[in-house]
């Protein structure tokens, strides 16, 4: 828990300075009830205006003294909680960034989501309240008895019955508590997912005219979540008049202890209404911190799910980089017996043994679900291999800096994703110093050039979530411009021309063959036309390598690609 105990560390001292304002401000409370006593007892009793106004004076000099140490203290707290929120959204943010593709799987996007804003504020809202109201509480209740048994021991025997009832009644509470409000945030998990899954795949709820399955699967989440909140709240507001009724009754037998108190002419009226005042501050900030106590069940809970995804252990990102440059050579890959799988699957690849020369262009194919996509995304450490080693230029990746090993390389996945911004902005995302004549390049080798200035804004067109208003080729064409824009060693295409038309695509290979001379290059693809003329071709089946070779090497000795090859040519062209 070192990553809490470092903010404890750079904030102890406005934590300390906070604890002061609050003291101050509990005391001030604390002489209030005994000004007043005083005040009744004294002044009001003898008739003696002058003692009144004195008293009267200095207990609005002691209020104002309060109102001053509760505007100090709520002025740090609020500053000191939003500085730990920003700081923790941060560093979850940053851990999430480091995650394996594994880990962050394994939480789901949607779970993630929510810990790095509904938890944080959680956490955010318990140091805030510890700042505030959970240490005045504390001191007021603490004070209170003091103050109240030196006044009256006599009547101090209702609080001998009444604290220990409350105490229990917030032991309970918390008891139940937890369980309770994890089941909640799980259930706000679920709820999140939800809507994000609406959101994503808002145009296909359209064209399948979906939209009653989603709102029916919707309220289902959305009522569960209302239900676990309700049953959680329910339980909860059962403690809340438990102990104002405990309070009640005992504010009623002090009343009745005083009344015959002052009848035998053992107490005096004063001290009866100080003590009930001392009495109400006692219980009031045991009420307070019973409430505390639900924000630190709920806090709680949230810490520990911050917890987990900061305890799991992220890429190496911190490995040695000194003299790693030297390492990357023309860009030679091998893979020497790897076999991997998804967490809690069977393994995706078995005994994978291949050797990727440098300069020289792959074709990878297969069936659909055979790992192609699995296995180039080991090369960029995206994944580690369950059994295995792969190697750059001779040296095993788990030993070089994952910064440096994926600045060597370009990634275009199945999927285009782009950001919101300009298109300029999205093909300068693999390069930062990229120029606009570099960019122009890159746009021209991924055919993408003319259809941009064929918008009014060119280069500068801006882009919505996701490339919302591009069509899918325009998508993919824009990622290959920028990952060709980063002029790698090592160039991955997966599936990368899937969803254009096979004139562009014919000219995006053309275009390629000079482009990727220099480099090792993968490319993943369904068409076989896509990969013909690659200088080796890979096939894979059911995660096992069925075969390496030419075009002609593999329709002589390769079923499988001679299968794939009869389904899309016929047996005739093949």
């Amino acid at each position: 828990m070192n990553y809490w105990y470092s903010y404890w560390q750079k904030y102890w001292k406005q934590f300390l300075v906070a604890a002061l304002f609050v003291t101050l401000e509990a005391v001030c409370d604390l002489l209030q009830p005994t000004i007043m006593a005083s005040i009744i007892d004294i002044g009001v009793a003898g008739r003696d205006m002058d003692y009144v106004l004195q008293m009267g004076g200095i207990m609005l000099l002691v209020t104002a003294g309060g109102a001053l140490a509760a505007t100090a203290r709520n002025i740090i707290s609020s500053t000191v909680s939003q500085q730990v929120g920003t700081e923790l959204r941060g560093q979850v943010y940053g851990k999430i960034q480091t995650l394996p593709l594994a880990a962050v799987d394994k939480f789901d996007r949607a779970s993630l989501v929510t810990r790095l804003t509904n938890d944080v504020t959680q956490i955010q809202s318990l140091v805030n309240g510890m700042m505030r109201i959970s240490l005045k509480a504390p001191i007021l209740c603490i004070g209170g008895l003091i103050m109240a048994v030196s006044l009256n021991p006599r009547l101090s025997s209702v609080l001998a019955v009444v604290v220990p009832v409350v105490g229990l009644l917030i032991f309970i509470n918390m008891r139940i508590g937890y369980p309770m409000f994890l089941a909640v945030q799980e259930a706000l998990d679920k709820l999140n997912q939800a809507v994000r899954e609406m959101v994503a795949g808002i145009r296909v709820v359209r064209a399948f005219n979906r939209f009653t399955y989603e709102q029916t699967k919707f309220q289902a989440v959305n009522v569960g979540f209302q239900e676990r909140s309700v049953k959680a709240l329910r339980r909860m507001a059962v403690f809340g008049p438990s102990i104002a009724l405990t309070m009640n009754l005992g504010i009623v037998a002090v009343l009745w202890l005083g009344n015959y108190g002052v009848q035998s002419g053992q107490m005096q009226v004063g001290h009866i209404i100080a003590f009930i005042n001392y009495m109400t501050q006692i219980l009031f900030a045991l009420v307070v911190i019973s409430l505390v106590f639900n924000v630190f069940i709920r806090a709680r809970v949230s810490a520990g799910r911050i917890s987990e995804v900061l305890a799991v252990q992220g890429m190496a990102e911190d490995v040695a980089e000194d003299g790693q440059e030297s390492v990357f050579g023309q860009g030679r890959i091998d893979f020497e017996k790897v076999y991997f799988a998804y967490e809690g699957t069977k393994p995706v690849l078995e005994n994978i043994s291949l050797t990727c020369l440098p300069g020289e262009t792959v074709g990878i194919i297969g069936p659909t679900g055979s790992g192609k996509s699995s296995l180039v995304q080991l090369i960029p450490r995206l994944y580690e291999p369950t059994a295995g080693t792969i190697k750059l230029d001779g040296r095993d990746i788990r030993l070089l800096s994952p910064r440096l090993l994926r600045e060597k390389m370009a990634f275009v996945p199945q999927r285009a994703l782009l950001f919101s911004g300009s298109i300029l902005d999205n093909i300068r995302w693999g390069k930062a110093g990229a120029t606009p004549a570099e960019i122009e390049a890159a746009a021209r080798i991924a055919q993408a050039h003319d259809f941009i200035m064929g918008f009014p804004e060119g280069y500068e067109t801006r882009i919505g979530q996701g490339g919302v208003n591009l069509s899918g080729g325009q998508k993919q064409r824009l990622a290959i411009a920028r990952a060709l824009v980063r002029k790698p060693d090592i160039l991955i295409l997966d599936d990368a021309t899937s969803a254009v038309d096979s004139a562009t695509e014919a000219h995006i290979w053309q275009a390629l063959e000079n482009y990727t001379a220099k480099l090792t290059c993968f490319i993943i693809a369904q068409r076989i036309s896509s990969v013909m003329t690659a200088d080796k071709i890979v096939v894979l089946d059911d995660g096992k390598l069925a075969g390496t070779g030419s075009h002609r090497e593999l329709l002589a000795n390769c079923a499988v690609y001679r299968e794939i090859c009869h389904s899309q040519f016929g047996k005739e062209e093949c």
